[in-house]
């Protein structure tokens, strides 16, 4: 007997979840409640009306191609039948004329569950619907969205994945192919906008898409519209640095309309146009960049018309209010006045443009950053438009409506994050984002009444397939999630890329990485995040990551060799990139702690740091050029080590590390101050800082006392972060102001007269910067007469007792012979006074 069957069903009657609402209806086992899709010698027809709609046809396609896939035979697509076309599937929409309406007349389809509905699919089988045709299988929509979801959901049961393309999951072969007899439905969306924000895409996925498609165009789109189709969403913002959607491809816009997707445009960008789009414009025409309605209100009007008559013919939700130029604030202050005017305006021009009264085209109003306080202080929009509430970009929700009072009519949306640019530091290169999170504060908007759009900032898409997948299923009913089914969901979602076998473990390794990621992001990770002396927590953290890392190594061998690439990208990188991170930084935080200590162990650690940090390029390079043929070109380009801002920079820095070495003879030593002066030959240094580039030599019998010190190669020039220092350890009797005389050889500015740099400073102090060869202000002949360069700085010393002088080059070609330091006693001398004492 059919049944409908309804997810809320599934769910009252305890049933398993499942990884969409609508139940299994495809088997490889045939039985009397089974229908033919695929046999050896039977071959599947799909039957269209001739006047079908081009983005429905497209799907239908693909439905081909997945077929095609599956079984290795391809269906027919037909605009009729006969008495040999079976198997046979019927496709169309309610209310388009088609043979859906047909069978709806003939009672073989229930109208009243599609008429009116919101894109809503059924999928049923029908007995006899046209003479000599037995039984067919019919995918009806409320809609053209949900025609296509039906097509789609058809995909995804015979066994095509919607990550087929994004994540390289291969498709499992099927000789028989058998559909179970019923009627299936997942019902109506429970979020009305649901998408992604394609954003931060530089160079990454920008790199990826020029490499592939030529640019971000509508090759590339294409592809992410069907993918969004296939995981039921049906809204995007696109990306948008530096790139303007509907003026950089003039096919993008018909393209969207086309496959049933409706445009938005960020929160920052009003009235469909792009930030770039503003840029190109005052360009074109010669115009003054004032981004500023109360200084620029005519041109900023004729530019908003003319996104709107360019895209007015096609489906979109319009952004309106304003924010300043690149994403900023608009200025000081809170000009509640100013905003509301900006907003009447807009709809004036919305109203002009379609022709229509502004409420017939759907807006939306992004509470973004500083515009909640506008909203916050008093400012309204009119009821039909919606809020966007935003959470603060790192995926916690920062304003919810107030159920006590009445509600805004025109609804509310939330604006998520899975990817940021912004401070602390970017977040842009890995899932740190754990379902767990994503539902709790999901569910918890979604109960505040937040169900007109969902929209998650998604980076460069992949690699966040797993909670993108997540989040729009989630959009499409949220009620079938609770607090104990999402490792479940993540095990059927394991099990849809992977096959079931390894799907319990995929799953609990997926869920683990994200975990450990959202403990701190690995951009903000660095050898000081965890403690090495508390509680054994860095290396508590560091096993965790290990371990995890040797599980997935491990499975890795176990998996089949078809499935080797979509493992590489949604399982094994991110785990094994990640646990390297760790380990790089805890043997940066080693080196760091004994190096401290002159011990010599401080230079395995930092060997072991340089090796992560080269094996981190090795796995970019993997992900970029060998997994899939190399198809994922520049994908892993991001930059992840290194942060000096909250910004990135365009590659990864390493960590600097300390040597610590044997020929130091002299480490720990501690010179004493008498009789109001310390001196220390050069080459007594506690501890030295070299670099992989450059190293101190001592020069014996060099100058005029012991010897001399100083870098090599002499032609490399330090990097400005690069650490090239010898520290002195001395202990004063004595504090006040003291000069110290540094005794350096003669050494003149061959550098086109630059002159040469060195630094100094005590104890980590703010440092003096002194070029001592720069400019001859009649110097020269007692140089050269005394074959030495006397340098002299004054310095604040605080405290009596040990402290410690570093001496740093900023150029090579600098030998340092001697310090003294004079706190009241030095007396002139030719040599300079003999070396302090060492304290005992």
């Amino acid at each position: 007997m059919n049944q409908i069957k309804i997810f809320f069903l599934v769910m009252v009657f305890g049933c398993c979840l499942q990884l969409n609402a609508t139940e299994p209806f495809i088997s490889t086992e045939k039985n009397a409640e089974t229908i033919v899709l695929k046999e050896k010698s039977v071959s599947l027809s799909i039957l269209i009306s001739s006047g079908i709609d081009t983005g429905i046809l497209k799907a239908v396609k693909n439905l081909q191609s997945d077929f095609q896939k599956v079984t290795g035979s391809e269906p027919n697509i037909l605009n009729q039948v006969s008495e040999m076309n079976s198997p046979l599937i019927i496709i169309g929409t309610v209310g388009t004329k088609s043979v859906i309406d047909d069978l709806i007349k003939q009672k073989k389809i229930d109208g009243k569950s599609l008429t009116g509905k919101n894109e809503k699919y059924i999928i049923q089988n029908v007995s006899h619907p046209f003479p000599g045709v037995s039984e067919a299988i019919v995918i009806a929509g409320s809609d053209k969205r949900g025609t296509i979801y039906g097509i789609y959901e058809m995909s995804q049961q015979i066994g095509v994945s919607p990550w087929y393309y994004w994540a390289d999951v291969p498709v499992e072969k099927k000789e028989n192919v058998y559909f179970k007899k019923g009627m299936y439905t997942d019902g109506e969306p429970a979020v009305e906008y649901r998408g992604i924000f394609l954003n931060d895409e530089e160079p990454s996925l920008g790199g990826w898409a020029r490499a592939t498609f030529g640019g971000i165009n509508s090759k590339f789109y294409e592809k992410v519209f069907e993918l969004i189709l296939r995981l039921k969403g049906n809204y995007i913002w696109p990306a948008m640095w530096g790139k303007a959607f509907y003026d950089d491809d003039p096919l993008n816009g018909p393209l969207a309309d086309e496959m049933g997707i409706v445009m938005g445009t960020s929160h920052h960008e009003p009235m469909t146009q792009a930030q770039t789009d503003w840029h190109r414009y005052i360009k074109k025409n010669n115009l003054p960049n004032i981004w500023d309605y109360s200084k620029n209100e005519k041109v900023l009007q004729e530019f908003w018309k003319l996104g709107l008559e360019r895209s007015k013919n096609w489906e979109k939700l319009v952004t309106v209010g304003m924010r300043g130029d690149g994403d900023e604030a608009m200025g000081e202050g809170t000009n509640i006045f100013l905003l509301e005017k900006i907003v009447k305006d807009q709809r004036k021009i919305i109203a002009e443009v379609t022709g229509k009264k502004a409420e017939k085209t759907p807006q939306v109003w992004a509470l973004y950053k500083e515009v909640q306080e506008y909203y916050d202080k008093g400012m309204r929009v009119p009821d039909d438009v919606i809020l966007l509430f935003c959470d603060d970009n790192w995926g916690n929700v920062r304003k919810l409506p107030d159920l006590s009072k009445p509600l805004h009519k025109g609804g509310y949306g939330m604006y998520y994050h899975f990817d940021y640019v912004g401070g602390p530091r970017n977040s842009k290169w890995i899932n740190i984002s754990p379902i767990q999170r994503v539902w709790e504060q999901m569910n918890l908007s979604y109960e505040h009444k937040v169900d007109k759009v969902w929209v998650v900032n998604v980076g460069d898409l992949k690699p966040m397939e797993f909670p993108i997948s997540f989040f729009l299923e989630m959009a499409w009913n949220p009620k079938q999630f609770n607090s104990e089914n999402l490792l479940e969901y993540t095990e059927k979602w394991a099990a849809q890329q992977f096959g079931e076998k390894h799907a319990k473990e995929i799953a609990g390794m997926i869920n683990l990485y994200a975990k450990y990621n959202r403990r701190v992001t690995p951009e903000t990770l660095d050898s000081k995040t965890y403690s090495l002396e508390n509680y054994h927590e860095f290396e508590t953290v560091l096993n965790d990551y290990r371990a995890l890392a040797v599980d997935a190594l491990r499975l890795k061998e176990q998996i089949p060799a078809e499935y080797q690439d979509a493992y590489y990208q949604l399982v094994l990188y991110p785990i094994d990139a990640c646990s390297n991170l760790y380990e790089m930084y805890y043997a940066v935080a080693k080196n760091r702690e004994l190096a401290a200590r002159y011990d010599l162990k401080a230079n395995y650690f930092a060997d072991r740091a340089k090796e992560c940090f080269e094996r981190n390029a090795y796995l970019d390079h993997k992900y970029n050029n060998e997994i899939a043929g190399g198809k994922w070109k520049h994908m892993m380009d991001q930059m992840r080590i290194g942060y000096k801002t909250w910004a990135d920079g365009k590659e990864n820095i390493m960590p600097e590390v300390t040597y610590v070495y044997d020929d130091n003879a002299s480490k720990g030593k501690i010179f004493q101050e008498k009789n109001g002066y310390i001196s220390i030959e050069a080459e007594n240094f506690a501890r030295t800082s070299h670099s992989d580039r450059i190293h101190w030599e001592v020069i014996p019998d060099f100058g005029k006392t012991k010897s001399g010190v100083t870098t090599f190669p002499q032609n490399v020039y330090p990097d400005p972060d690069e650490n090239i220092y010898l520290e002195y350890d001395m202990n004063f009797e004595s504090k006040g102001e003291f000069e110290v005389q540094l005794l350096l050889a003669p050494t003149l500015n061959f550098n086109h007269n630059k002159g040469l740099r060195y630094e100094i400073t005590f104890d980590g102090g703010t440092p003096q910067i002194v070029n001592f060869n720069g400019h001859y202000r009649g110097e020269l002949g007692r140089w050269q007469s005394e074959n030495i360069i006397k340098s002299a700085t004054k310095h604040q010393i605080l405290q009596s007792g040990k402290h410690t002088l570093r001496f740093r080059v900023l150029e090579p070609g600098i030998v340092l012979e001697k310090i003294l330091i004079d706190t009241g006693g030095l007396q002139p001398s030719y040599l300079g006074a003999p070396e302090s004492e060492i304290l005992h």
